[in-house]
């Protein structure tokens, strides 16, 4: 079934509710969805290193590119629904960086959704992340680990090279 609209993409500064996201999302589809898969990608503290991560993007541009993806997730999966938040500036650890919500009919498709634009969030959304350290330095910028790039690899064998997240 075709998607309800097209992804809600926001890029924003203020922390999310991700209690009112759900929602709003399930008055959208109004009883429609048979499975809303929530993600919530939090700030860690890294062992208690971290006072804060900074995010950094290029408005406009961050919005066209996750906007992008969750089209082609919409395109491969039976969504009704797709709504991702990313934050940017300051989060502090426990806070909320990234929620992402996939409606579907059934569960699998909304699971799948939700893992493809996660690993692509991770790994190759317009993003640029610096650790800001307990001692006041400011640490370097974060890349994407090894384990989250092999995350996102496999969806080019599932997708194709075309909906594939690109780096």
């Amino acid at each position: 079934m075709p998607a309800a609209s097209l992804p809600s993409v926001s890029i924003q500064a203020e922390p999310f509710d991700v209690a009112a996201e759900i929602d709003a999302l399930n008055a959208q589809l109004a009883g429609r969805a048979g499975a809303v898969v929530t993600f919530t990608g939090l700030c860690r503290n890294e062992g208690g290193r971290l006072t804060a991560l900074e995010l950094e993007h290029y408005p406009g541009m961050a919005e066209a590119e996750i906007g992008r993806v969750a089209a082609a997730a919409e395109a491969r999966w039976p969504l009704q629904a797709v709504r991702v938040i990313h934050r940017y500036g300051r989060v502090a650890p426990g806070a909320g960086i990234v929620l992402v919500l996939t409606a579907s009919s059934h569960r699998v498709a909304a699971f799948e959704a939700a893992s493809f634009l996660m690993d692509y969030l991770k790994t190759r959304a317009p993003f640029w992340k610096r650790e800001h350290l307990v001692d006041g330095t400011t640490g370097g910028w974060v890349e994407a680990a090894e384990a989250d790039d092999a995350a996102a690899a496999r969806w080019a064998a599932i997708l194709g090279a075309e909906a594939a997240p690109e780096g």
